[in-house]
């Protein structure tokens, strides 16, 4: 063949002559003779062995071009080549850049140019039921994870995709990042320069855009590539300037056409918040233009909202301020965005907030009544007043004058004015979207203008001052209040605005400065004398109202008893005064339940009363205050709570809130359950709880099997809860658990049976699967093994087995605070396992007990070897194999593990060293050495921290060994194979 190819062409220096004459020659001549010959090269039946022969002997540059533009024409004429020949020229070029990162820039862009093209006419083609030129994606994957050279050569090749079709979006978006953190400044800027070329052509042939899944995957590429490079490299980049411009011109497009994937909109937007944020950081001179398209964002945004209104209503649309959800990420995310160039964006709000209030008081004073003109004028108003309170909140996120409050204060104004005429129409005229729109606005302009952090000197106020009176926050408190207890009272049928403006008045309560505020305002002092459902009717009981509504009415009594702690102090008439609609609530259900009534009202009352006292005992953080709740309601009302859940047990609308209100009593937060030492109050606390739980634990067991969709509400929920508040008394530190034995009163041995037998109904699997469940059982399990080992050795062994067996599942589960729980709850059981076997023989009298626990454990354990053994074994793979995020819990029982069972590590410790190769065996096995070096054979906390210590150097030592790979044979592919 190559004789031939000498005979052909006389040599390959004539060839590379040709290649000069063709590329940089300046004879037209020579030129024109040069590109016949190019011609007749690649109509010859051996034009692929010469574009070989080229690529791997010619001495120039010009000579690997001139084979790179040959196959580009070939692979393009009218008659394809074969399906096999195309692959094989494509892996050939593939592994030829491969193997020569360095070469020539324009060599390299023609080669890829190459690939692009086979690519694109292949993307449909199978052979074997595969498609197989797509797997250029996965030799793309390749390239990235190579040298800084070869990342370079894959993103190019992306680059060069876009440009031929709009596919590799997704591999763009998982490798916008790719090692940039190895490259230089230099390699790292041509880098990204690559990907903006790629993002540049896209942009300007969007034709591919226009499949949805194209389309939100390179909304996401967008949103990444801010993410991971900062916006002074990208303003230094060439192409910056025009793609910004397509960009803007992409993101309004997409706002504009808001019924097309709106999901991605999140993603554009995340780039334009990124960007604006990042502009006071900007170093470098280079215009970033923010200041030019940030604004006509913003403005595309609010028009195109508005717009849709009458789409919506007209067609009978699914309205997008529905998906509270999504409207609220995108304002937060518009909020600093508009803040960019602010004077004109407040006034186009301005001006279409005038415009929009306007055309709603003339249909207010219309005589044609509800019409879709007024739905319309209620939706614009409703997305204005979002807006409004967006760029009112955006001042907490982007630098801001004396002139953008008093901005501010022209926009505010508007807005609660807009809230004096909707209030004044109650209940007659009210519209729920704008209620809601409202409700934002106020806890925007809150957390920005109302404050600990006082704003006093602001200049939002001198407009608000002007026109409405309101000269500081204490008038914009007085204005917030009112606005509260007037939803509170016209909006009880409203669900979502009565959980709202709750939320608003919670958040209001927290911090101490804002209470003594608060509680000077009448609208606050009304509210604490008059909390009953005749002034506020969603406190109500009626059939009107779903059980779940009653949700809201914790969230009201937190925030209130916050309130009456204020001025409280130890005035127990004042309480006692406070707590007079709830007394009264409790005296009826007590008067029916003495009468042998059963009766729904009675139910929800007491779900009613649940949900309060809930409330009320979340904000009762001192001891004098919740011993007042306490006096309150021992002796006389917890025995209806009780007699309500040995009633409806089978009902978790009734008993949930039960048992969460006796949770929240049980939890000993700020000491407040630090009872003075003549009281009995804790022990009586804890055998209210015991007997509660002891009667839920027993009754539920009797619903026999339920289906999957009914095991979690109607039981596994309820045994959670239980689990909770027996976890919070164990651990409050408030009972003395010894007494119970001492005078022989059963509460702590029922209660501990109770759980044991709840325990026993419910599946490992299940145990896992529901994570508040495990949240409250490995915690749980975690109190027991550290206080209460001698109830756990005294566990059958069926019962031990099983929890034992649940530790060693939950050590493996990806949530840290299972595992974690598990590994604590392990190294309690492993150390009394160890102090017993140090102490046997010597037994003292007066530990005899303890001794016999001891005996029992170790007995079960010389029993059941494997199930110590299997926790080590699960312990160390997640040490060596698995991303370890809690490896100081993993360290402390695995000592112990060890200690215990030097056999079965000497075993494991083999079996790893055995399964890798032979030059890594000797490298592992010193790693196991330098493991256990100055290790005692004792738990003592300094020989844990020991341990502790070596096992950090051990998984990084051991995860560098594993990682070291043998050198690989390079792949080789011929194109004439």
């Amino acid at each position: 063949m190559l004789i031939f190819f000498f005979f052909l062409l006389k040599s390959l220096a004539e060839l590379e002559v040709l290649c000069t004459h063709l590329y940089i020659g300046t004879d037209l001549t020579q030129r024109i003779e040069a590109e016949k010959a190019l011609l007749e090269l690649i109509d010859s039946p051996e034009c692929l062995s010469k574009c070989q022969l080229l690529l791997e002997q010619g001495t120039t540059s010009y000579a690997q071009l001139l084979a790179a533009t040959c196959l580009s024409k070939l692979i393009s004429r009218v008659s394809p080549l074969p399906i096999e020949q195309r692959i094989d020229i494509r892996n050939y070029i593939l592994n030829y850049v491969a193997s020569q990162p360095k070469l020539a820039p324009f060599v390299i862009q023609a080669l890829i140019q190459v690939i692009a093209k086979i690519t694109k006419l292949g993307w449909f083609e199978i052979q074997k039921d595969q498609f197989v030129f797509r797997e250029i994606i996965a030799d793309v994957k390749k390239f990235l994870q190579g040298t800084v050279e070869h990342c370079i050569i894959g993103v190019i090749i992306l680059s060069e995709l876009t440009q031929e079709m709009n596919l590799a979006l997704s591999c763009l978006v998982q490798f916008a990042s790719t090692r940039r953190s190895l490259f230089s400044s230099p390699e790292r800027a041509k880098y990204l320069g690559n990907l903006i070329k790629g993002v540049k052509r896209i942009l300007e042939n969007p034709q591919g855009l226009s499949n949805p899944g194209n389309y939100h995957e390179f909304c996401r590429f967008l949103a990444r590539l801010k993410t991971n490079y900062q916006l002074g490299e990208l303003v230094m980049v060439k192409e910056y300037p025009e793609v910004i411009r397509l960009i803007a011109n992409f993101t309004i497009t997409s706002l504009q056409h808001w019924e097309f994937a709106p999901n991605s909109v999140h993603y554009l937007l995340t780039l334009w918040q990124r960007m604006v944020a990042s502009v006071p950081f900007v170093k470098s001179t280079e215009p970033h233009l923010l200041d030019t398209y940030a604004p006509e964002i913003t403005k595309a945004f609010i028009t195109s909202r508005l717009e849709s209104v009458a789409i919506v209503v007209r067609d009978n649309l699914d309205d997008p301020l529905d998906d509270t959800a999504t409207v609220f990420q995108q304002l937060e995310q518009l909020c600093t965005v508009s803040r960019c160039e602010y004077e004109k964006t407040c006034t186009l709000l301005v001006q279409l907030f005038d415009q929009n209030a306007q055309n709603y008081q003339k249909l207010l004073h219309s005589a044609s009544g509800i019409t879709v003109d007024m739905a319309i004028q209620e939706g614009r108003l409703a997305w204005l007043v979002y807006l409004v309170g967006t760029v009112v909140g955006g001042r907490l996120t982007y630098t801001s004058t004396d002139e953008h409050d008093a901005m501010d204060g022209e926009l505010s104004c508007r807005v609660f004015q807009l809230i004096s005429l909707m209030d004044t129409g109650l209940p007659q005229c009210s519209n729920e979207k704008i209620e809601l729109a409202i409700l934002w606005f106020l806890d925007q302009f809150r957390k920005t203008y109302v404050g600990d952090q006082l704003q006093r000197t602001s200049k939002v106020y001198a407009r608000m001052s002007e026109v409405l009176g309101i000269t500081d926050d204490n008038h914009v408190l007085e204005t917030f209040m009112t606005k509260i207890v007037t939803n509170l009272k016209y909006w009880g049928r409203c669900e979502p605005v009565i959980s709202r403006t709750l939320q608003f008045l919670n958040d209001l309560s927290v911090g101490y400065i804002l209470l003594k505020k608060l509680v000077k305002i009448d609208a606050v002092k009304f509210m604490l004398k008059n909390h009953t459902s005749e002034h506020f009717p969603f406190l109500g009981i009626s059939d009107s109202y779903s059980l779940s509504d009653f949700r809201c009415r914790t969230t009201f009594y937190t925030a209130l008893t916050r309130l009456l702690m204020v001025d409280l102090g130890e005035d127990e008439d004042e309480f006692e005064n406070f707590m007079l609609p709830l007394t009264v609530s409790f005296e009826t259900v007590l008067q029916i339940f003495n009468n042998n009534f059963k009766q729904e009202d009675v139910k929800r009352l007491l779900i009613g009363l649940a949900r309060d006292l809930r409330g009320i005992a979340f904000a009762l953080n001192t001891k004098t205050s919740y011993t007042m709740l306490f006096d309150w309601m021992y002796p006389t009302y917890i025995p209806i709570l009780q007699r309500a859940v040995e009633q409806w047990y089978g009902e978790p609308a009734c008993t949930t809130p039960i048992l969460k209100l006796m949770a929240e009593l049980m939890q000993n937060r700020s000491q407040r359950l630090n009872f003075d030492v003549s009281s009995p109050n804790g022990i009586l606390l804890f055998r209210e709880a015991s007997k509660m739980i002891c009667t839920y634990g027993n009754q539920i067991l009797s619903l026999g099997s339920l289906s999957k969709d009914q095991i979690y509400p109607m039981k596994l929920k309820g045994i959670s809860i239980c689990y909770s508040a027996l976890k919070s008394a164990l651990c409050g530190n408030y009972v003395s658990f010894g007494v119970f034995k001492l005078y022989g009163d059963n509460h702590f041995d029922n209660v501990l049976q109770a759980f044991v037998k709840m325990l026993l109904s419910v599946s490992h699997s299940d145990l896992l699967q529901y994570r508040k469940l495990s949240q409250s059982y490995y915690p749980l399990l975690e109190c027991l093994t550290q206080d209460h080992m001698s109830f756990v050795t005294n566990l059958e062994t069926p019962v031990l087995l099983y929890v034992l067996t649940s530790i060693s599942e939950g050590l493996s589960t990806l949530d840290t605070v299972v595992s974690s729980s598990c590994c604590t709850s392990l190294d309690y059981i492993v150390t009394y396992l160890f102090k017993h076997i140090a102490k046997e023989g010597r037994k003292p009298l007066r530990c005899r007990e303890a001794a016999q626990a001891g005996q029992r454990l170790l007995h079960f354990m010389q029993q059941n070897p494997e199930v110590l053994q299997q926790m080590m074994s699960v312990l160390m793979n997640t040490i060596v194999f698995e991303d370890c995020r809690n490896q100081w819990s993993v360290s402390r029982p695995l000592l112990g593990l060890i200690l215990l069972n030097e056999k079965y590590f000497s075993e494991l410790r083999a079996s790893l060293i055995n399964s890798q190769p032979l030059p890594k065996q000797e490298v592992l096995a010193q790693c196991f050495r330098n493991l256990m070096e100055g290790v005692e054979q004792n738990l003592s906390v300094k020989n844990r921290d020991r341990f502790t210590q070596n096992l950090s150097v051990f998984r990084r030592d051991v995860a560098e060994a594993l990682r070291s790979d043998g050198s690989t044979e390079p792949c080789s592919l011929d194109m004439m194979s």
